[in-house]
C-alpha cells in the first residue's frame, strides 16, 4: 500500500513537472497567487487574465491557507510567486519568510505588491531584495503637482507618474503614452544592492507622509529618491518586481481615465495595463531571456576541437546566442559581445562579429605564453539575463623538433658566432706558426724571424767558441 500511494502521488505531480520552467522553452509555467481576500481575484481580473492568455497556469490561494507549500519531495511545484497580500503577518502551511527567499535563491520569479499598512513580513521580504519601504506605517506617497485629477477635484495621493526607466527590454518597444496611476506607499533602494533598479519613479515634488496628519518633521523620503515600482534581477537570473501599490494592478485603475494636474491633455485610459503587462512579460522571462549554444573553437583551417593548443597557433572561436520572444527563440543581435582568452588576467580580449543570425565569431593568435587558459564570455546588459561561459584549454610550448632551424632575427648572433670562430682559427694559425719559426733556422722562414735566427746562430757560435777557450785553458794541465 505505501508503494501504491507513492506511485499515485508521483502521477499527480507529473502534470506540474511537465509544465515547469525550462530554459529551452520558458513558457506555460505555473504561478502561485497569494491573496489577502479572494475578492481580489475579480477586482484584479484583467491582470490575471492577461497572464492566463499568455499560457500561465494560476493557482489562487489565501495567504493563510494551511495547505500552502512551494515544494514537495524537494521539487518546486511552482515557477513563480505573486504576493498580493500586503497585510499578511504570516503565511499558512509550510510557507514562511525563509521559504520565499529560498524560492528566489533557487532561480524563481517573484511579484510583490504592498500597500498602506504593509505588514512586517512583506517589509522584511522586500528588504532582503534591496528595497526599503517607509518605516511610517501610515505614510503614503503625496504629490501636490503631479496628482491625477478626478472630475473637478484632485486626490493628491493618487499619483499620475510617467517617469519610466529607459529600457525597451524591460518595458517593451511601444512607448507608454498615458501616465500610470499609483496609490500606495513609497520605498527607496538600498545603496548596498547594485542590482535593484527603479522602473517607475516619483516626481521631485513628491514626498511620503500621512495625508491625515499635520507634518511635525520633514518627511524621510522625498522627491526622486522615492521609487514607486522597482525590479531586481539576481545573479542567478531570478527576477523580482516590488510595487508599493496593489491597487496599481486593479481593474479600476486599468480602465480609469487620467489627466495630470496642470495639463490640459486627458487620456481615455491610464497606462497601467500596458505598463503592468509589459513589465510582467519581463519578470516571467518572456523578454530579455538569453541562451548561448554551440560554443566552438578550433585551429584555423580545421573543424575538430583540439585537446591542446600550441603557442602562436591561429584559432577560430564562435558562439550562438538567441533570445526568447515569448513563443520561440529568435537570433540575438548586438555588437558588444566579447570573449576573453584568460589566464589570471585576459591575454586576449576580442569583440565578436555577428552574422545577424545569432552566430558570433572571431579569430586570434594564441599568445606566446604557455599554461592553462580559459575561453570566457561574461555578458551582462541591462534587462537581459546574464551569460557566463567558460571553457578550459591548455597551451603548450614548441617541442624540440618544431623550432625553425634558422631564425631570421637571429642572423646577427649567427654572424657573431661564426666571426668569433674565424678569428679564433686565424689567431691559432698565427700563434702556432710564430712558435714554429722561433725554433726554425731555415731560410724559408718569415723575414721577420731571419734576424732572430741569425742572432741564434751568433749565440750558438759564441757558445762553441767559449767551449773551445775553456778546453784550451785546460790543455796545459
Amino acid at each position: 500500500m505505501p508503494s501504491l500511494s507513492v506511485l499515485v502521488t508521483l502521477i499527480s505531480l507529473l502534470p506540474l513537472l511537465c509544465h515547469s520552467f525550462s530554459p529551452e522553452a520558458p513558457t506555460n509555467r505555473r504561478l502561485l497567487v497569494l491573496l489577502d481576500d479572494l475578492s481580489l481575484q475579480s477586482s484584479h481580473s484583467i491582470f490575471f487574465h492577461s497572464l492566463i492568455s499568455r499560457g500561465f497556469d494560476l493557482d489562487f490561494k489565501l495567504a493563510d491557507d494551511p495547505t500552502l507549500s512551494l515544494q514537495r519531495y524537494n521539487q518546486y511545484l511552482y515557477d513563480g510567486l505573486v504576493l498580493f497580500s500586503p497585510t499578511a503577518h504570516q503565511f499558512g502551511g509550510a510557507l514562511d519568510f525563509q521559504a520565499v527567499l529560498d524560492f528566489v535563491d533557487s532561480g524563481h520569479d517573484l511579484i510583490l505588491a504592498a500597500g498602506a499598512s504593509a505588514s512586517d513580513l512583506v517589509r522584511s521580504i522586500s528588504r532582503q531584495c534591496g528595497v526599503d519601504f517607509d518605516e511610517d506605517p501610515s505614510a503614503v506617497v503625496i504629490d501636490h503637482n503631479n496628482y491625477a485629477v478626478l472630475g473637478t477635484q484632485g486626490d493628491h495621493t493618487l499619483i499620475a507618474s510617467d517617469d519610466f526607466i529607459q529600457s525597451d527590454v524591460i518595458l517593451g518597444k511601444n512607448k507608454i503614452e498615458a501616465p500610470v496611476l499609483f496609490k500606495g506607499i513609497a520605498h527607496s533602494l538600498s545603496a548596498s544592492n547594485s542590482l535593484v533598479l527603479k522602473v517607475l519613479s516619483a516626481s521631485p515634488s513628491a514626498y511620503s507622509a500621512n495625508p491625515n496628519a499635520k507634518l511635525s518633521y520633514p518627511p524621510s523620503l522625498t522627491g526622486s529618491a522615492i521609487s514607486l515600482v522597482s525590479v531586481l534581477q539576481a545573479r542567478n537570473n531570478a527576477r523580482i518586481l516590488i510595487s508599493g501599490s496593489v491597487d496599481m494592478f486593479s481593474n479600476q485603475l486599468f480602465k480609469s481615465a487620467v489627466q495630470k494636474a496642470g495639463s490640459s491633455r486627458k487620456y481615455e485610459k491610464s497606462g497601467n495595463e500596458q505598463f503592468v503587462t509589459e513589465l510582467s512579460k519581463w519578470i516571467f522571462h518572456e523578454r530579455g531571456h538569453l541562451k548561448a549554444v554551440n560554443v566552438r573553437h578550433h585551429k584555423v583551417g580545421e573543424t575538430d576541437e583540439p585537446a591542446i593548443y600550441r603557442i602562436n597557433d591561429d584559432l577560430d572561436y564562435s558562439i550562438e546566442i538567441y533570445e526568447w520572444s515569448g513563443k520561440s527563440w529568435e537570433p540575438y543581435v548586438a555588437g558588444d559581445v566579447q570573449v576573453q582568452f584568460f589566464m589570471m588576467s585576459p591575454y586576449v580580449l576580442k569583440t565578436l562579429a555577428t552574422d545577424q543570425k545569432g552566430l558570433y565569431h572571431t579569430s586570434f593568435k594564441v599568445p606566446d605564453v604557455y599554461g592553462v587558459f580559459q575561453f570566457k564570455v561574461e555578458y551582462n546588459r541591462l534587462g537581459y539575463t546574464s551569460l557566463s561561459l567558460s571553457k578550459q584549454i591548455p597551451v603548450r610550448p614548441f617541442q624540440h623538433n618544431e623550432y625553425e632551424r634558422f631564425i631570421t632575427t637571429a642572423f646577427p648572433y649567427y654572424g657573431a658566432s661564426f666571426t668569433t670562430m674565424a678569428g679564433f682559427f686565424i689567431f691559432s694559425i698565427d700563434f702556432m706558426y710564430y712558435n714554429c719559426c722561433l725554433a726554425c733556422t731555415q731560410r724559408w722562414c718569415w723575414p721577420a724571424t731571419w734576424s732572430f735566427g741569425a742572432k741564434a746562430k751568433s749565440r750558438q757560435a759564441s757558445t762553441n767558441l767559449a767551449g773551445k777557450n775553456w778546453e784550451s785553458d785546460l790543455s796545459h794541465l
